[in-house]
This record gives C-alpha cells, sequence and structure tokens, in this order.
C-alpha cells in the first residue's frame, strides 16, 4: 500500500485531471477521481467529499449554461423525480454492506457503460415518463452508492440527439439535484466524518484550478477526440480498480487478476483504432467534398 504521503499527491493529480475534464465537457469529475480514489479510500470516507465538491462544480457547470436549460427541463423532470427514491436507497446501501464489495459493484457497473460510450453506442431514446422515472431511480442509486453517475447520463442525452449548449445543460440540472440531495442525506445519515473533512482538503486546491481551466481550453481543442482519450482513461483506470478489488476479495490471485485489466484495455484499444479510422474517413470525405467544383 503507497504511503499516506503518495496517496495525497496521486489523488491530488488525479482530481485535477478530472477537474480539468468536467470543466471541459461538463462531467467526468467522479468517474474518473473514484476509480483511482478508490485504491486509497473506502466509499464511505471518499463519498461524502466527492458529493460536497461536485455540488460547487455542477452549480457552476449550470450557471455557465443557463441558456440550454428552457430547452431541456422537461425532458430531464421525470429523471429528476425518480432520483430522489434512489438516492435514499443507494444511501442505505452504502452504510450497511461491506466496502470490498460496494467497490466491486462500481467497477462492475462503470466498466461497461465507459465501453458503451466509447464504441458510439447510438439508439433513439425518448425521455417519458414511462423511461424516465426508472432511469432517475437506478441513477439514483448509482450516484448516492458510488457518486457516478456521467457515463449513463451521457448515453442518455447522446442518443436523444441534444446539441452541445442542451447536453450540458440538462447534464448540469441532473447532477445538480443529484449531488445536492445526496449531500442532505449524506448529512442526516452522519456520513460526514472528520476523514471525509481531510479528503476535501485534498481535492479543493485541484478542483479550483482544474475547472476553469478546463472551461478556458476546450474551445482550443476537438471536443470529441477529447472526450476519447477521457474515455480510454477512464476505462483503463475502472480495469485496474476492477483487478485490484477481484484480488482483494480473493476471487482471483495475483497477477491472474490483471487480466481484466488486460482485457478491458485491448477492448479499448480496438475502439480507440475503430474511432480514428472513422474520423479519418469522414476527414477524408470532407476533403474530397470541398474539393469538387460548384454546381
Amino acid at each position: 500500500m503507497p504511503s499516506p504521503d503518495a496517496a495525497v499527491i496521486v489523488v491530488a493529480g488525479i482530481v485535477f485531471l478530472a477537474a480539468f475534464v468536467n470543466g471541459a465537457l461538463g462531467y467526468g469529475f467522479s468517474s474518473l477521481t473514484v476509480p483511482v480514489a478508490l485504491v486509497f479510500y473506502t466509499n464511505r470516507i471518499l463519498n461524502p467529499a466527492v458529493v460536497v465538491i461536485e455540488v460547487v462544480i455542477n452549480v457552476y457547470v449550470l450557471l455557465i449554461n443557463l441558456g440550454g436549460v428552457s430547452a431541456v427541463w422537461r425532458r430531464v423532470l421525470p429523471i429528476l423525480i425518480g432520483l430522489l427514491p434512489g438516492i435514499g436507497l443507494g444511501a442505505l446501501v452504502l452504510t450497511s454492506v461491506q466496502p470490498g464489495w460496494i467497490k466491486f459493484c462500481t467497477y462492475t457497473v462503470i466498466l461497461p457503460l465507459i465501453l458503451l460510450q466509447a464504441a458510439g453506442w447510438r439508439r433513439p431514446i425518448r425521455s417519458t415518463w414511462l423511461s424516465g422515472l426508472p432511469f432517475g431511480t437506478a441513477l439514483g442509486v448509482l450516484y448516492s452508492v458510488t457518486t457516478i453517475s456521467g457515463p449513463p447520463l451521457a448515453i442518455l442525452f447522446n442518443n436523444q440527439g441534444l446539441v452541445k449548449n442542451e447536453f450540458r445543460a440538462g447534464l448540469a440540472l441532473v447532477r445538480v439535484v443529484e449531488s445536492s440531495v445526496t449531500a442532505i442525506v449524506y448529512y442526516q445519515l452522519g456520513l460526514f466524518i472528520a476523514e471525509s473533512t481531510n479528503v476535501l482538503l485534498t481535492f479543493a486546491p485541484s478542483v479550483v484550478v482544474g475547472v476553469p481551466l478546463g472551461t478556458y481550453l476546450i474551445r482550443r481543442l476537438d471536443a470529441e477526440t477529447f472526450r476519447r482519450f477521457c474515455m480510454s482513461f477512464d476505462a483503463w483506470v475502472v480495469g485496474f480498480g476492477l483487478s485490484r478489488v477481484l484480488i482483494e476479495l480473493n476471487w482471483l490471485a495475483s497477477p491472474w487478476g490483471y487480466s481484466v485489466m488486460g482485457i478491458a484495455v485491448l477492448i479499448d484499444c480496438y475502439l480507440l483504432y475503430v474511432f480514428f479510422t472513422s474520423q479519418k474517413a469522414a476527414a477524408r470525405r470532407a476533403r474530397t467534398l470541398s474539393a469538387l467544383p460548384s454546381a
């Protein structure tokens, strides 16, 4: 196990990267931070610190994307209502289930979602009450147990065809509600302890610098390529975390446990190849069309 000083340095670095990504894309803080931080902390210590940070980040992202709220609030209303019972149920699970099992569930749920998102999975989904309520409840359970909700939300909103401003506004609106309500439930259950405060103080400086920097620099980067590299990093980190927890639970012996990470890396490398191949083909088509004489 790394020393406490090494843990602080590693976690502060990953938090800065996650804050940068969240500022650029509108999501990604918890899905990048949590898989690495779980190597050093349990969910019961980590989650309260992450939730407090996410309340601040999500309010900031919502404020700079207020223009898109009027176009999406009706779509996300069923999700917001469904979140409430899910958050309460998930918080009770967090207080009663053994930490190793929570880590295992976190990694096994998140990894397929990341790979689906990396594969560019598309299927038109209408956010109606029939689909929005159960989705919101499941999302509430997932978030209050793991503090991660970006991948499923990104899949849902991408498949609804939301444009950039609407996409970021919808994400921010849902995440402001889920993080705020989760913080209140955690407080009522007495989950804010001294260890969580120390983690919060470690996170804060990296977040203060990373979020506005990401918001500024995304204007100079290709957003889709940047997002794809973030997904790859996330998939590799989650694969590593899943391998570690399988070894900790004595389900697989080292080094065989790391075969899970190897499989995740191989799948992601194939998806990266497909992504960049399609990007090159699209660029060639665009050049060909621009070279054709106009009618």
